[in-house]
């Protein structure tokens, strides 16, 4: 069942932080110990952004006791923000904000740039007081023109339009849907209204099912065990991980099994230009630890799935994986190096040294390297070192690198 709905802002004490200058002077020294103090308004925010001639992307990094917000061209970090807890963080899709999970839901940070009518902005970055309340906080999805999010604890789904959280004072007017039960799940809606979502409940989930813009379902599969992971595809094509292959949406279903009994991809990076999706691989459902040794290529025009195995002594995790800007698999390596990987084959194109060596985490939340690509760069994060670096792509050089005061863990990237 579908409903429109109003939301409102949730208040969360101890968290609002003074605005800050966009020269990237440190944040308000109260604030930063913790005191509380009250989150302006995004009008407010407005009117002490100044305009620039051009997008200014910003980074979002997670750190324990706080977010840093860093320039993209610089890494001059231009916000501390203290936030109790484990957070995690993704861009909300408009360019300006990201959503931070927390235990009241998904709270949103004004990263303090944006383009209006051509025109680009920058000012402080706020953590606000607006928060899309959900049970377990956890997949965020944007695709299209729409933004999805997805309550474990409860099975509700929300969407807004993406455009509206930048235009809107506060949070913006959402639809939401039930799941049949709660469950840790995901969600996408298509160009047509159309809602993919996966079914589960809280002891294990089996597969996706589709409801037509009225929210009647009208198709079904239930032929994917531990889904977990998604991604739309050139020409609006789904694709969802599986324990034994993945699932692939395009109007109908059809599964592509992996080659191993056990062959599992939890997480999908797509463009929308390209029908391969990239996905990370385990064959071992007995495997310790977060590092993975091979990936999967999902040629969906094929309906082939490929398992690529990578070079001795190279392996990763989920926060590993990106795309290029010419669709290429990106892929940051416990070597150090990020590789550059034909999207089709598999063959490796390039491998560009940025950071030290390094080992999987003891769990997958604690800090370990993060890769995010935006515009042909790639954002790489060393916790070892509290460090983050900007590779450019193109010519494999580290253009800026910054050691910071806290160590990073998760990243996202807003577009400005």
């Amino acid at each position: 069942m579908t409903s429109s709905r109003t939301s409102f802002p949730v208040g969360v004490a101890g968290v609002g932080v003074a605005a800050l200058l966009l020269t990237g002077c440190s944040s308000d020294s109260s604030a930063a110990a913790g005191t509380p103090s009250a989150a302006p308004s995004a009008a407010a925010v407005s009117e002490a952004a100044a305009e620039v001639p051009a997008a200014q992307p910003r980074l979002t990094l997670t750190y324990d006791g706080g977010l840093l917000v860093l320039d993209a061209a610089t890494l001059e970090v231009v916000g501390d923000l203290p936030i109790e807890g484990f957070t995690r963080v993704n861009a909300a899709g408009d360019g300006r904000h990201a959503l931070v999970t927390t235990e009241q839901g998904f709270q949103v940070l004004d990263a303090g740039v944006w383009t209006d009518g051509g025109t680009s902005y920058a000012g402080g970055p706020e953590l606000t007081d607006d928060v899309f309340t959900a049970a377990k906080a956890g997949h965020v999805v944007v695709h299209g023109d729409r933004t999805i999010l997805f309550a474990d604890g409860t099975g509700d789904i929300t969407s807004f339009e993406t455009a509206a959280l930048l235009d809107s004072e506060g949070l913006p007017e959402t639809r939401s849907w039930e799941s049949e039960a709660a469950h840790h799940g995901v969600a996408i809606e298509l160009e047509d209204g159309t809602l993919l979502t996966t079914l589960g409940t809280e002891d294990g989930r089996t597969g996706v099912r589709v409801l037509d813009p009225a929210g009647q379902e009208t198709a079904r599969a239930e032929n994917c065990p531990g889904v977990h992971g998604e991604g739309t595809v050139a020409g609006e094509v789904a694709v969802f991980g599986c324990e034994d292959g993945v699932l692939v949406y395009d109007g109908e279903f059809t599964k592509l099994d992996a080659p191993d009994e056990f062959g599992r991809t939890g997480n999908v990076f797509t463009t929308e230009t390209s029908p391969v999706a990239l996905g990370d691989y385990r064959s071992d459902p007995d495997a310790e630890g977060s590092l993975l040794s091979a990936v999967t290529l999902i040629d969906t025009a094929a309906d082939r799935l490929q398992v690529v195995p990578l070079p001795e002594g190279v392996q990763y995790t989920f926060r590993d994986l990106a795309r290029g800007p010419q669709d290429d698999a990106v892929l940051l390596g416990t070597d150090g190096a990020v590789h550059v990987m034909d999207e089709t084959s598999g063959a490796l194109l390039a491998s560009h040294p940025v950071i030290d060596p390094w080992e999987g985490p003891a769990e997958w939340q604690d800090p370990h390297p993060a890769i995010k690509v935006h515009d042909g760069m790639a954002y790489v994060t060393e916790p070892a070192a509290d460090a983050v670096h900007a590779l450019d792509l193109a010519t494999g050089e580290v253009v800026a690198s910054v050691e910071l005061d806290a160590t990073p863990n998760e990243l996202a990237v807003v577009a400005g």
